[in-house]
């Protein structure tokens, strides 16, 4: 399975259900708190394409977006190949 980082702050809602999602499949993650950390925000945001916005989600070398994207990815069925890639 390949590294998959998701970067959230203490808060947010969308960043647990990101998160239960990947529990869900079983997928470990490394997780990333900006909430306090401006300097990490701005490596996510580089990262992310400029985006500031909570749950970004990288899994290997793919920027997934943030919750919206992880679950419409889920409900095309393009999470579960993404997940596997080596």
């Amino acid at each position: 399975m390949p590294e998959i980082t998701i970067y959230t702050t203490e808060l947010c809602p969308y960043c647990r259900r990101a998160k239960a999602l990947l529990e869900q499949k079983g997928a470990a993650y490394h997780e990333i708190d900006v909430t306090y950390d401006p300097g990490m925000r701005a490596t996510m945001a580089q990262r992310a394409g400029g985006i500031r916005t909570v749950p970004q989600i990288f899994i290997g070398s793919t920027h997934v977006g943030g919750c919206d994207e992880i679950y419409a990815l889920e409900a095309k069925g393009g999470l579960d190949p993404l997940l596997a890639r080596a």
